[in-house]
């Protein structure tokens, strides 16, 4: 039996809970409010002082498979501080939730505290399972600022070089402004898409089946596409949960899903309505950044997007907290800032927001300009491109680790790598 567990759980359930673990032979359990785990960690904020304490000491963490829980910040969290998550949930969408973050099955809690307590003794005393090793992160959600920086173009390169080595990708079209991947892609939009996947997970019937129907096949690559609004009066239909709960099946479907989003990240809704629950417009967007494992910022090369950026880069990070912020200066060239473009820009976007690390995508309007006319990733259409080359790079170096060059049996015994071979032989 675990010895040290908190729980973050309704404090009535908690109570009876904690009452039978210590019955069952734990020797701590700590009870913290589930609203105010949801307000700071699960939402990528970083623990309070009471909670880090909490954690340190603790060997379980025992929540809700729920959206407004169980995030990829919430499995780091307890990843960096070697705390076991058990989950708790009774329906589908709770198995799929844990599932897609490799957790065990979730204790069911629709009987007594007391079968609750044995569940979770019998849970805590299986061998940890291990994680489906898949490198890189799961959810990547490519923001950029007003105007047009380019984030729907990274956001379709970065889906084709993930899916390089037959990994299956997801391509997602999140925004609720201004919808634009089965454009640019030639894809029906009439049909089902993202919208129809977040009514389906809030109703907890999107598994992989469903998400295969639903997804439209790009071809030529492995990679599904969920197809954006068809119309941005439709917007009401993106809300926080049921984005956040499509984003999760999504992340246990696809090796890797990139979500394309808006550029808004105002939250202007609760402060000229007073309905707490009403729709929000950027309900998608912001949904898609707190549940996202990496973010990929996207500004052009001129001066106006670039100040746009400074003037957003701020609210962004405190939306997404600690989760890795990958930054890609879209179309470099020199017209538009002058002699020593990435110079300028370096020295600007580190100056005015401590951005020390950027990657250059330079302008390629032969490449761009195949790939629209030809409704299809420019990695198909002018693979040795500039721009092609650029966002691959992106995906090597930010997001796939390296993977280790493969040695003979011979090199392994002399201890020599090939490189040193090479340069003794030469």
């Amino acid at each position: 039996m675990i010895a040290r567990v908190v729980l973050v759980l309704p404090r009535p359930f908690a109570l009876g809970l904690r009452e039978q673990l210590l019955l069952e032979g734990a020797a701590e359990v700590a009870i913290y409010p589930p609203d105010r785990f949801a307000a700071t960690v699960a939402f990528g904020h970083g623990p309070d002082a009471e909670l880090e304490a909490l954690l340190g000491a603790a060997d379980a963490l025992v929540l809700a498979a729920r959206v407004e829980q169980l995030t990829a910040h919430t499995v780091a969290l307890a990843d960096a501080r070697g705390v076991r998550i058990l989950p708790l949930g009774d329906d589908a969408g709770a198995a799929r939730l844990a599932a897609a973050f490799g957790l065990s099955s979730p204790v069911p809690v629709t009987g007594s505290a007391r079968d609750a307590a044995a569940a979770l003794a019998t849970a805590s005393a299986s061998p940890v399972s291990i994680r489906p090793a898949v490198p890189g992160p799961r959810l990547v959600a490519v923001w950029g600022p007003h105007g047009a920086p380019g984030r729907s173009t990274i956001a379709v390169g970065l889906a084709a070089e993930l899916a390089r080595g037959g990994r299956h990708v997801a391509l997602v079209d999140a925004d609720a402004h201004a919808p634009s991947l089965a454009m640019a892609l030639g894809l029906p939009d009439e049909g089902p898409g993202f919208a129809v996947a977040c009514r389906q997970a809030e109703l907890d019937a999107l598994d992989d089946v469903e998400l295969q129907r639903i997804a439209v096949a790009l071809g030529g690559a492995d990679v599904d596409v969920l197809t954006g609004l068809n119309r941005p009066s439709r917007w009401p239909e993106l809300s926080e949960k049921r984005v956040r709960a499509a984003l999760a099946a999504c992340a246990g479907w696809a090796e890797h899903t990139v979500v394309d989003v808006a550029a808004s990240l105002e939250r202007d809704e609760e402060i000229v309505s007073d309905v707490v629950s009403g729709p929000r417009r950027n309900a998608a967007t912001l949904a898609a950044l707190e549940s996202a494992d990496h973010i990929v910022a996207v500004l052009a090369a001129d001066p106006v997007s670039v100040a746009r950026f400074l003037r957003s880069v701020g609210e962004l990070r405190a939306i997404v907290g600690s989760t890795p912020l990958t930054v890609v200066v879209n179309r470099l060239r020199r017209g538009g800032v002058g002699i020593d473009a990435r110079g300028q820009l370096r020295r600007t976007l580190e100056r005015y927001a401590d951005i020390r690390e950027m990657w250059f995508v330079p302008e390629d309007r032969r490449a761009a300009d195949a790939a629209m006319l030809a409704a299809r990733p420019a990695a198909e259409v002018a693979g040795r491109s500039a721009m092609v080359s650029a966002i691959r790079r992106i995906v090597g170096e930010a997001l796939l680790p390296p993977t280790p060059v493969a040695t003979t049996r011979r090199e392994r015994r002399s201890g020599r790598s090939p490189h040193e071979r090479w340069a003794a032989s030469a």
